[in-house]
């Protein structure tokens, strides 16, 4: 617990980033597999993770990133897009389940098909009720992301790898660059992945947060 504290006591939001410090694909995917094994409400997983690591993929996403994120972005070896899945319906909670099956969730007291049938009925309610608003669902699917985003920026620092949160961006445009509207998908994050530059001003920069007692009651 001491060596997690220290994590999240040292790390800080990259400003610049060291171009000749490519992310390996080993380290990369080992985010990756992080992100996916993220949790979320009822596991239901509404997300694409878009890695852009090519010179081609980060040059053409910059006509999305806004102004004051274009400093942070230009020298970043990777940039995560977190897309949700728009249509969350029946049929997607079948796969779910089908998934779960195939992962061997169901068993011991669990093998029921009755309590997995229930399962699915449960969960699908679930999703009718959050996807029943105005925003059918988005929102609780972008929240879902943000829990992701969360896992990635702390596994992020406990491989030494330093991150910068992307919500200046144009998302509209993200979409249209990553064609995700054709998908069934729709962006709402992205995160800068990387190794800090010499000349980041905010690596030595003291952390500064509200003191515990202004954002804490224990009851």
């Amino acid at each position: 617990m001491n060596s997690m504290l220290e994590l999240v006591k040292h790390r800080y939001t990259a400003k610049r980033y060291d171009v000749n410090k490519p992310i390996s694909d080993e380290t990369l995917n080992d985010l990756l597999e992080v992100l996916r094994l993220s949790p979320s409400s009822v596991n239901i997983q509404p997300w694409h993770f878009y890695a852009l690591k090519t010179k081609e993929a980060l040059h053409a996403i910059r006509p999305a990133v806004k102004d004051f994120n274009l400093e942070r972005t230009e020298h970043a070896p990777v940039i995560i897009v977190f897309a949700i899945e728009k249509h969350l319906d029946d049929a997607y909670v079948h796969r779910l389940m089908a998934q779960e099956a195939a992962d061997g969730r169901f068993r011991g007291q669990f093998a029921d098909p009755e309590f997995a049938a229930k399962l699915e009925a449960f969960r699908c309610a679930s999703v009718k009720a959050y996807c029943s608003g105005a925003d059918r669902g988005e929102c609780w699917a972008a929240n879902q992301c943000h829990i992701a985003l969360g896992f990635l920026l702390l596994a992020a620092a406990g491989m030494g790898v330093d991150a910068t949160t992307l919500g200046g961006m144009h998302f509209e445009k993200v979409d249209e660059i990553l064609g995700l509207a054709a998908k069934g998908q729709k962006s709402v994050m992205a995160c800068a992945l990387g190794y800090r530059s010499s000349d980041d001003w905010n690596a030595d920069a003291p952390k500064s947060r509200f003191p515990l007692d202004a954002v804490a009651t224990i009851l």
